[in-house]
């Protein structure tokens, strides 16, 4: 028998008592149940005590309401919280198994809660931080390791990169973790769960996600492109109907983004903790569905097809070419990622 829910004063005499309790499979972050309150299906969410607990479940409670101002819901209502506890009681939802083209009502649903918020919210939530100087530095090692030279050009690109990607204009409500596993799918649409890293930001920085392969998930995943070319266009349409204007920003800088970030080869728990790129030429590791190995090799593809016919990052885009070049012949046995979510 799973512990209860930490249901306390408060919520019982708001909501009553929640009956036929049982646990949920969760993040080492949080405790999830699944309960009834009179009769309706609930979900009772806890984020577990550490050094970021206040501040993601300040982020998470601030994301949801900013969530429920979107028709058709992209989220779950938020029925009651418990600071103290840091308790969340969301709806429960009915999920069914994604469909094989699940990116596409997935891209439409990011682009209406990304449009969810405007000017007004700012300071609502964290601002989005993107790549450092550090990332650079950590990259270009790297490149070296894997035998290559790299062009004076390619520095000058990067830190050029670093302060569009610092100033790129938005102010959409970003999920943080727009992971597969982190969408529920219903019979009226995709809902969004799981807001403890939300920000505000350019929307493109998680577009990004189903082309370089979801850098911040366990279940990498590179979508068949015809898929990924509905899916990138059904965004930006949903985009347009909400806000009336078309997506600002590059999708090709935001992507090059994540290849710099070593910090997207590791789960959460690992990230800030060293410079994971440094490790890759001497060891492999698996996260969930890929290596490190793999997702990099795929981000370097990307990035290297996306800056092909030149641009403001065709030096990079040469030198992500002669990485992955370096990477497959050295480990041959690499494979792509899986096209398929788990």
């Amino acid at each position: 028998m799973c512990a209860p829910p930490p249901f306390g004063e408060k919520l019982r005499a708001e909501l009553g008592s929640p009956r036929r309790v049982r646990g949920l499979e969760s993040s080492p972050r949080s405790r999830v149940w699944r309960a009834e309150l009179s009769g309706t299906p609930v979900v009772v969410k806890q984020l577990l005590k550490g050094p970021e607990a206040a501040g993601r479940y300040a982020r998470e409670v601030a994301a949801l309401r900013l969530a429920s101002r979107v028709d058709p819901p992209v989220a779950p209502r938020l029925l009651g919280t418990d600071p103290d506890e840091r308790v969340l009681l969301l709806e429960g939802l009915g999920d069914q198994p994604p469909a094989d083209d699940w990116v596409i009502g997935y891209a439409e649903a990011l682009a209406r809660l990304h449009a969810a918020t405007t000017p007004d919210d700012v300071g609502l939530l964290p601002v989005w931080s993107g790549p450092t100087t550090d990332d650079i530095g950590s990259f270009l090692g790297l490149a070296r390791a894997l035998g290559r030279t790299v062009p004076s050009a390619v520095r000058t690109e990067l830190d050029d990169l670093v302060n569009r990607l610092t100033h790129a204009p938005g102010h959409a409500l970003l999920h943080g973790d727009p992971c597969p596993g982190n969408d529920i799918h219903t019979g009226s649409g995709v809902r969004f769960i799981d807001f403890e890293q939300a920000a505000l930001g350019n929307g493109l920085m998680e577009l990004a996600h189903l082309r370089i392969g979801f850098p911040t998930c366990w279940c990498a995943t590179a979508p068949a492109q015809p898929l990924l070319d509905a899916a990138e266009a059904a965004y930006r349409t949903a985009w347009r109907r909400a806000t009336g204007a078309d997506v600002q920003g590059d999708l090709t800088d935001a992507c090059a983004g994540w290849l710099l970030r070593g910090d997207a080869l590791v789960e959460r728990a690992h990230r800030g903790t060293a410079d994971h790129l440094s490790k890759v030429p001497h060891g492999d590791w698996r996260w969930g569905t890929a290596t490190a190995r793999q997702r990099l090799v795929h981000r370097l593809g990307i990035v290297g097809r996306m800056t092909a016919n030149g641009g403001e990052l065709e030096h990079l885009g040469r030198l992500a070419e002669a990485m992955r070049g370096a990477m497959l012949t050295r480990w041959p046995a690499l494979r792509p990622l899986p096209s398929r979510r788990p």
